[in-house]
């Protein structure tokens, strides 16, 4: 599988957006806090900040993971953020597994969002297992699949935007994107992996 330049373009620019509008969740501030669950995040806030801040450190390098220029001519920087993005993806799942007992809704958001935590930190870690072992196209699965679970961060608002767009009921529309913004995401990634050696974008 090819990342291509346009893909890779618009991947970075939906990472980055995203990861700009969350960077304000980051200062615990109540009234950015969703309405329905600004009760629950204040009797949490540290494992809120810890989920927020790995998450966003992961999303914002995650990308540059894929550019094949940045990994020839400066390997040590592509080693350096793929720790740093595996540390983001760490922090956050914890987080995330903390959190999602109290996610909005019922037990099946709740458990969507457990299951896309405990996802996030197997790929993370099964990617980080390969490249130990110098199995580098492993490793280079592994990282796509890991990266389609950061990017749920993304899909999740698009989702969310266009369901409210149509006016459809918001609580109805968060359980069933709880899963809908990681699943399909996941699914492809292993898809596309399994077909042919993963290139990154040049």
């Amino acid at each position: 599988m090819r990342i291509t330049r346009a893909g890779w373009a618009l991947m970075t620019v939906l990472s980055t957006l995203i990861v700009l509008l969350s960077a304000k969740y980051a200062g615990l501030d109540p009234d950015d806090f969703l309405s329905e669950q600004r009760d629950t995040y204040l009797r949490h806030e540290l494992a809120l900040g810890v989920h927020i801040s790995g998450a966003i450190v992961a999303l914002a390098v995650g990308p540059w993971q894929f550019c094949a220029r940045l990994r020839r001519r400066w390997p040590h920087w592509h080693r350096r953020i793929g720790v740093l993005y595996l540390l983001g993806c760490l922090v956050g799942g914890i987080g995330a597994l903390f959190l999602a007992p109290l996610a909005y809704g019922n037990a099946v958001s709740r458990l969507g969002f457990a299951c896309l935590g405990v996802a996030w930190l197997i790929t993370g870690g099964i990617g980080l297992r390969m490249i130990l072992r110098g199995r580098v196209e492993g490793h280079r699965r592994w990282m796509v699949r890991s990266f389609a679970l950061t990017f749920a961060a993304v899909t999740l608002r698009l989702m969310l935007v266009a369901a409210l767009a149509a006016g459809l009921d918001f609580r109805t529309c968060y359980l069933v994107i709880a899963w809908l913004c990681w699943v399909p995401n996941l699914l492809l990634a292993c898809w596309f992996t399994r077909l042919r050696p993963v290139r990154q974008v040049s």
